[in-house]
């Protein structure tokens, strides 16, 4: 059903605060580790995946408690970089997850801002929102892959204050009616960008440090997301993003999270060993790195199937029933358990 150009709803936001959006309440609470799966959800060679049977894992992932599903900005296909993430514009995939979901989070990992018009990011993100019944939570980031930025007219070395200038303006144009504003991006008055998101603004987390400083990062972002490292070392950089909540915003809760590789092994027990941004290993040992980084302040780990050895769809299972349950979720929506 259209839905009437005098419903207002769609132009005026409410004004809860982000906190209170479904998806980033399922994914973050004080103390708690939740689990997310990146797309594409399978173990693939090169760079290209299949991209078979995606939204059928992402139910089952839904049905078995997962906190979020991952979707990847990669604009231009570069071999030499290794992963074109899922293939389809972050946007369009979006859509098409979204409507075949009703629970689960739907996390950007993350949207290249230097790349993109941020009025077009605004809407876009304010549309799944408002289609998603609020599941949405952007990752945003700066890029770093070198042959993106010329193809697209850019300097890679001012990203960061594309990056800044950007972000600024997507939670202006959320948060306001009728914004002024003017930027490297063009200007805009006497005009509006709709729908506005259902909460004041989209949750937004910042992907590693995007060229900004922690504690501009703290100030801005509803929370952080930053890279693989063993349990005692990443504890130094929850301890350091803490440090700067509390200087920017005292009292509050700001997540911190991060992706991670895995290739589950068939044997429950087979000891960790490296692979690239993560670890080959046995379901007992992947609980047992989960607890440590739970206990190290790790509020949320994506994990990324891309170099496992197993089909995705019996890594999923094993997940599901042996690793999932201890790590619930917040339940976000009537009649969850």
């Amino acid at each position: 059903m259209a839905i009437p150009v005098q419903d207002a709803s769609l132009f005026v936001s409410e004004r809860r605060p982000p906190s209170r959006n479904p998806g980033y309440t399922r994914m973050f609470a004080r103390g708690r580790l939740s689990l997310g799966l990146f797309f594409p959800i399978e173990a693939f060679a090169g760079d290209m995946p299949a991209m078979r049977g995606q939204v059928a894992l992402a139910q089952h992932a839904e049905a078995a408690g997962f906190a979020a599903l991952w979707f990847r900005d990669v604009p231009l296909r570069v071999p030499s970089f290794g992963d074109t993430g899922q293939v389809y514009d972050p946007w369009v995939w979006l859509a098409h997850v979204s409507a075949s979901t009703s629970r689960i989070a739907l996390a950007t990992g993350s949207i290249v801002l230097p790349l993109r018009h941020p009025l077009h990011v605004a809407k876009a993100a304010a549309s799944i929102d408002r289609l998603s019944g609020g599941r949405l939570v952007l990752g945003v980031a700066s890029g770093d892959r070198p042959e993106e930025f010329p193809a697209f007219g850019l300097e890679a070395e001012s990203r960061g204050e594309i990056f800044r200038e950007r972000f600024e303006l997507i939670r202006r144009v959320h948060a306001t009616h009728f914004p002024e504003a003017a930027g490297n991006w063009g200007q805009m008055a006497g005009a509006d960008i709709v729908p506005k998101p259902l909460a004041e603004g989209v949750p937004t987390l910042v992907t590693g440090r995007s060229r900004q400083s922690l504690d501009w990062i703290a100030a801005h972002a509803d929370g952080w997301v930053t890279y693989p490292r063993p349990p005692a070392h990443q504890r130094t950089q929850v301890d350091a993003w803490h440090a700067a909540v509390l200087r920017e915003r005292p009292g509050e809760f700001l997540p911190f999270a991060q992706s991670l590789y895995v290739d589950l092994a068939h044997s429950p027990g087979e000891a960790p060993s490296p692979i690239h941004l993560g670890w080959r290993l046995g379901r007992d040992p992947l609980r047992h790195l989960l607890e440590a980084l739970q206990a190290a302040g790790v509020n949320h780990v994506a994990l990324n199937l891309k170099y496992g050895q197993r089909d995705a769809a019996a890594v999923v299972e094993e997940l599901a029933t042996h690793i999932v349950p201890d790590f619930p979720v917040t339940p976000t929506f009537p009649g969850e358990p």
